[in-house]
């Protein structure tokens, strides 16, 4: 449904008019300087323009953007009718606007803009003002909830409103980069919070630190950054439990028996060499191998920590969005760092975002020094171009790798041979599913051509692909039929 304000301002040509002039909210500039998508995939329209060829957007159908047209973007209101409340109330031409100043200091920073503005460019500011509130039928509520619902929104900007640009995946900046919380902070609060519980001696406390492995690794970090004496009986805890289930993410088992051997406690080394499966030699070995691993991990500074640690922890407590945000961050500040970009690629992949991992790839690629690690690296970036759903730009890379290989004796015969044959076979069938039959004949002559010249046992293990591939390419001709 669309917002009862949008609706009086696209019908009312007399309102819209005054929205434009002096209030710069003119819904006949709805389009913006360059193709945009918010990373969150929500929808996003075009509503309105201002005179720096600025654009508001729609996001989700509710809550309204503003982006520049120099690369920043942020969050202003909820809604269209909050939106235009701020920027009639609170108009653009007013310096100093914050949420730290009380009504009198609003009403005084608003009137000297507005004396300032009826002199320069709209001796009739007043009569407009009045005439769009009482035409939209706005509100007048104090300017300090105003400017309070104004920086909420702001803050609000990461991670769901995040603006990119549709044809390089770059991220908008955010307008005031200050604002911006820090991952680990968003990570660490539920188990900051558990911590602080069982500290306080709070019922349950124990058993909720203990329970979930997401929440126990984030109580993990929270002990490892905020270190008190009478935590080793929760740390013990921790670590048996850690210990015990062995799940996939070590990284806390091993913080966890470095917080527990560095009390030097003899009791405790049983625990702390099965915890590092036999490291830690003796009391003062398991104090030494403790040490050692804290001045690596950087002691007890968050900042120093690795920000795929916070990324790996917020997309296990389900943050999509949270870590989403920070590795596109990433890899727009990363220039020719091959190993970055390599761990940016697999992290979008887990992630589920191909075509940020594809982006990343494709710097990846680029940076590879050898045939042979560029024909790998090709068809990992053709399996994620298909799989964002880009067969073009799939058969690309796989026409890279074959190139690549040319120069690589016995490709053929070894694991590359698998992995260019795969891809291609992948392909054929990804074509032949969307109904491209032209594209799918070509990728299954080529795979069919591989699989004559790869190693026997190659062969044999992409039977059953190339089968599926096979027919499926086949039924192309039944239905054309």
């Amino acid at each position: 449904m669309t917002d009862r304000v949008l609706r009086l301002l696209r019908t009312r040509p007399e309102l819209a008019a005054l929205a434009a002039f002096p209030f710069d909210f003119d819904v006949d500039r709805a389009y913006h300087v360059e193709d945009v998508q918010l990373a969150s995939g929500a929808s996003l329209e075009p509503i309105a323009g201002d005179d720096t060829g600025g654009t508001y957007f729609l996001c989700g159908g509710t809550a309204v953007l503003h982006a520049s047209s120099e690369g920043d973007a942020v969050l202003i209101a909820d809604s269209v009718s909050e939106a235009l409340e701020m920027l009639v109330r609170l108009p653009w031409y007013c310096e100093n606007i914050s949420g730290d100043l009380d009504e009198e200091q609003l009403r005084a920073a608003v009137e000297a803009g507005d004396a300032e503005a009826r002199e320069e460019f709209a001796p009739e500011l007043d009569a407009h003002r009045a005439a769009l509130l009482t035409g939209l039928g706005l509100p007048d509520r104090p300017l300090t909830e105003l400017a309070a619902l104004m920086e909420a929104a702001v803050d609000r900007t990461e991670p769901d409103h995040l603006l990119l640009n549709s044809t390089e995946l770059c991220a908008y900046r955010l307008t005031d980069e200050s604002r911006r919380r820090p991952l680990r902070d968003v990570v660490l609060g539920p188990g900051r919070a558990v911590l602080a519980g069982v500290r306080a001696g709070g019922p349950g406390a124990y058993d909720e630190a203990l329970a979930d492995p997401v929440l126990r690794a984030g109580v993990i970090h929270a002990a490892r950054y905020d270190r008190r004496d009478g935590d080793l009986p929760l740390l013990r805890l921790l670590l048996e439990r850690e210990t015990s289930e062995r799940t996939e993410w070590y990284t806390e088992r091993r913080i966890a028996a470095m917080l527990v051997a560095l009390r030097g406690e003899e009791e405790d080394l049983p625990l702390v060499r099965a915890a590092t499966d036999g490291q830690a030699a003796g009391a003062e070995g398991a104090r030494d191998w403790a040490r050692a691993m804290d001045a690596d991990r950087c002691g007890r500074d968050p900042e120093a920590e690795s920000e795929f640690t916070w990324i790996e922890l917020a997309r296990r407590q389900g943050r999509t969005e949270h870590a989403r945000v920070a590795l596109i961050r990433l890899l727009d500040d990363t220039g020719p760092d091959a190993e970055r970009l390599g761990r940016l690629s697999e992290a979008f992949e887990r992630l589920g975002d191909h075509a940020q991992a594809a982006r990343a790839q494709f710097f990846f690629l680029s940076l590879q020094d050898t045939d042979r690690d560029r024909a790998a690296a090709a068809c990992d970036l053709a399996r994620l171009e298909r799989r964002k759903g880009d067969r073009a730009a799939a058969r690309r890379a796989l026409e890279r790798a074959r190139a690549a290989v040319a120069t690589v004796p016995q490709w053929h015969r070894h694991g590359l041979g698998r992995l260019i044959t795969e891809q291609q076979l992948e392909l054929a069938l990804a074509a032949a599913e969307a109904g491209d039959a032209p594209q799918a004949r070509e990728a299954m002559a080529l795979g069919r051509e591989l699989l004559s010249t790869i190693a026997a046992q190659h062969a044999k293990a992409l039977s059953e692909l190339s089968t599926r591939a096979k027919w499926a390419v086949a039924a192309l001709g039944r239905d054309q039929g």
